[in-house]
């Protein structure tokens, strides 16, 4: 299903953020889009975690229906 790619995706794009922000204390996502309190920096936050949240369903999923 392409919204479970979509939405690995895009935890994968916040694990690699919150690594760097982890080991240099480096927000690249605020650096890209213009510090923490910018409009596109908060949508690309709400999108990574709706992602996060979708993920979730994945663990509860028979393995043969997750086939595409």
């Amino acid at each position: 299903m392409i919204t479970d790619k979509i939405a690995l995706l895009l935890t994968i794009v916040g694990a690699i953020n919150w690594g760097l922000i982890g080991i240099f204390q480096f927000d690249l996502v605020a650096y890209i889009f213009g510090g923490q309190g910018a409009l596109l920096s908060r949508i690309v936050y709400s999108l990574v975690g709706a992602g996060g949240l979708w993920c979730i369903s994945l663990l509860f999923r028979d393995r043969d229906v997750i086939k595409d």
